[in-house]
């Protein structure tokens, strides 16, 4: 199959199957005492397309870093299709989408099934929407619309990249994805609120390691030196304002401390390493 895609810098990638042969390259004419002997007629007989090889030798060549550019066959009848156009695919390979298209090269343009391609291709992991249109005579357009990573989703299932709205988009390749927030628990659907809250504090976004959730009611933090934060079930995002304040103006992580308490309204609850526990009201902290 011969994919044509356009990147971002209007670079054009074309990909062929193993073994495919790229277009007919053309012989000069033949010369004898410094004149030409003959003129082959290079346009292609049509009549004779069928009949004989379409190209002389094998292409295959590759560009980067936009993207590739793999020289495939061109079908010299008119309705067959020869190339396939992709956009907007920077995490789906082409190769997956021309297995999920299913046409085949030199296959009729009007036999194509588009909305069952455009269906196997929103099946696939990255894909949020696909946009799979005829380009008369021969070539086939693909444009696709790719699923936003947002955080990574910790379960006892696994471990998983997903949108903001806590749809799972794939189990695959979670590495290159650890900058992002790690949510643990049952909470991957309503995690974007206290992230994008969390993130309004620098200092606290800084060190917070993971969002856990509890009980599908409330969130911990846990910060990046092993210390849990208990937020509460309602008034949290108050109590992030809080914990910025101890962290930065009070210094409590400097302390023995390995767990903050901010579910009571008029008290911090400090558990130290030792497992002691130390109750301070509020305004009188640490």
């Amino acid at each position: 199959k011969a994919v044509t895609q356009r990147g971002v810098a209007g670079q054009v990638v074309r990909q062929a199957a193993a073994g495919e042969l790229c277009r007919p390259h053309l012989a000069s004419p033949a010369r004898v005492g410094g004149q030409a002997d003959a003129v082959a007629d290079a346009r292609p007989d049509w009549r004779s397309a069928a009949r004989r090889p379409v190209c002389q030798r094998p292409c295959r060549t590759l560009h980067r870093p936009h993207g590739h550019h793999i020289c495939g066959a061109r079908h010299d009848a008119g309705f067959g299709i020869s190339q396939v156009h992709l956009a907007g695919n920077r995490r789906v390979p082409p190769d997956a989408i021309l297995a999920a298209l299913g046409f085949e090269l030199g296959q009729s343009i009007f036999t194509a099934d588009i909305h069952a391609a455009r269906q196997r291709l929103e099946k696939l992991d990255w894909v949020a929407e696909a946009d799979v249109q005829r380009r008369y005579p021969d070539d086939i357009s693909v444009r696709i619309v790719e699923k936003l990573p947002f955080a990574l989703w910790q379960s006892n299932a696994g471990v998983y990249v997903v949108e903001r709205n806590g749809k799972v988009i794939t189990s695959n390749g979670v590495g290159e994805f650890r900058h992002l927030p790690l949510l643990l628990g049952d909470g991957g659907s309503n995690a974007a609120d206290i992230v994008d809250a969390v993130a309004q504090h620098r200092s606290l976004e800084a060190r917070v390691k993971a969002y856990q959730r509890v009980s599908e009611r409330r969130w911990n933090l846990i910060l990046d030196d092993g210390v849990l934060v208990k937020l509460p079930e309602m008034g949290w995002q108050k109590e992030l304002d809080a914990l910025e304040h101890l962290i930065v103006d009070k210094g409590i992580l400097e302390r023995d401390v390995s767990e903050i308490d901010l579910r009571s309204p008029t008290q911090y609850f400090f558990v130290l390493r030792s497992g002691e526990w130390k109750i301070e009201p509020r305004g009188n902290a640490a």
